[in-house]
């Protein structure tokens, strides 16, 4: 995409975000607000992030959602945001509210058994150490490994796995350094669509992501706001926009807090003093 089409579309956007009394602002955490780290418990915002997400917030005219694949509790203390914002973790299937209550889906006994499977399978192959498990679903992770230990990895849990996946109508998710093996449904495009429904059909809204698992996210937002890209390379995306974090990122929720505040988006505010 060019930069003079890529600029036009956040423009667009955040003269709305301006104009409008609310705004929808939804975000991916881990390698979109967060640089992906090998132990995840230390996957901290990049520096200004949580400094500018709890001023959009104050400002009472931006609901801010993450969306995640980790659990939804897991998120809150790495973001250190109080109060904190709403989060769905579980690619959708847990929802957290900002006065603290959560629902979460209930899993069919098929899909708790072939969980089962994908675990057994795991144990077999002496990979559980390499394994996140999850309410819905287990994710292996290879992130540090070369690329021949990777190849190894991902072709022996695939063997495995794909008949599991197959058989139960799993879904079978890669993301940047790993692979998930999770009920099917909800998703974050479901995510999306569920906070649409709930904001005015002309609230402005952006969701921010970097992984394959963000492409339903961005697909089901077409037409209805603004989808970005935030990763240091670029792939192919069903989204508008390329950032690459952190500064791109910095700079556009900086420009998104000054439209909140009613202010012209061009006078970018100074990122270093969120970073202090």
């Amino acid at each position: 995409m060019l930069k003079s089409e890529r600029q036009s579309h956040v423009e667009q956007t955040l003269n709305t975000v301006r104009q409008s009394p609310h705004s929808l602002l939804l975000l991916d955490y881990d390698g979109t607000l967060a640089p992906f780290r090998t132990q995840r418990d230390q996957a901290i915002p990049y520096p200004g992030v949580a400094a500018l997400l709890h001023e959009i917030v104050r400002t009472g005219r931006t609901r801010v959602v993450i969306v995640s694949g980790r659990e939804a509790t897991e998120i809150i203390p790495l973001l250190g945001i109080e109060p904190a914002p709403e989060v769905w973790g579980l690619h959708g299937l847990q929802r957290r509210k900002t006065n603290g209550s959560a629902q979460m889906t209930q899993l069919d006994e098929q899909s708790l058994n072939a969980l089962l499977d994908a675990d057994r399978w795991l144990t077999s192959q002496q990979l559980r150490h390499h394994a996140e498990y999850k309410t819905g679903s287990i994710a292996l992770h290879w992130r540090g490994l070369g690329n021949r230990e990777t190849e190894n990895l991902r072709d022996r849990v695939l063997l495995g796995w794909k008949r599991i996946a197959d058989h139960a109508h799993l879904d079978l998710l890669d993301f940047d350094g790993g692979v998930e093996i999770r009920v099917p449904a909800p998703d974050k495009g479901d995510v999306v669509r569920v906070l649409l429904s709930e904001m005015s059909p002309d609230a402005p809204t952006a969701f921010l992501g970097d992984d394959a698992t963000d492409e339903r996210a961005f697909e089901a937002l077409q037409g209805r706001g603004l989808s970005v890209l935030v990763r240091p390379r670029w792939r192919r995306t069903a989204a508008q926009v390329w950032l690459k974090p952190p500064e791109e990122l910095l700079d556009f929720l900086t420009r998104w807090l000054a439209a909140c505040r009613g202010q012209n988006t061009m006078n970018q505010r100074n990122v270093e003093e969120m970073k202090a």
